[in-house]
C-alpha cells in the first residue's frame, strides 16, 4: 500500500528573502510577479495579498504555517519540538485554536523569530 506523497513546497525570493510556498500555489504566484517591477509606492500588504487565506483562517495560523513550511517542518515534527500533539498544530494553523502567548514564545523559539509574529 503506497502512501500519499506531499509536493515539497517552491522556494519564492522576494527582495532577498526566501518564502516556501505550496507547489500548487507556486504557479499562480510567479504568473502573478511576472514580468512587475514595483516601486516602493506600489507595495501591496501581505494582508491584502493573503486575503483568501485569511478568510479560511487566522493571521497567526497564517504565519504559523508559513514558518513551518519555510523551515521545511511537518505538523508531526513541529509538534515534538514544542511539545504538543500534531491535532493541536493543525487546529492552530486552521484557526480552530488561537495561539496562546506561551505557545507563540515556544514556537518563536524554534523558529527564531519574535514570538508577537504569531499573536
Amino acid at each position: 500500500m503506497s502512501a500519499r506523497m506531499k509536493k515539497r513546497p517552491i522556494e519564492v525570493v522576494v527582495d532577498g528573502e526566501t518564502f516556501s510556498v505550496p507547489a500548487s500555489k507556486a504557479k499562480r504566484i510567479f504568473s502573478l510577479v511576472k514580468g512587475h517591477e514595483l516601486s516602493k509606492d506600489e507595495l501591496i500588504p501581505w494582508r491584502e495579498v493573503a486575503r483568501a487565506e485569511l478568510s479560511k483562517t487566522t493571521a497567526s495560523g497564517v504565519a504559523l504555517r508559513g514558518a513551518r513550511l519555510r523551515d521545511g517542518l511537518s505538523q508531526v515534527e513541529l509538534s515534538k519540538k514544542i511539545g504538543v500533539s500534531q491535532y493541536n498544530i493543525s487546529k492552530m494553523e486552521n484557526g480552530s485554536r488561537p495561539v496562546g502567548k506561551e505557545m507563540a514564545k515556544r514556537l518563536a523559539k524554534v523558529f527564531k523569530v519574535d514570538y508577537r509574529v504569531f499573536l
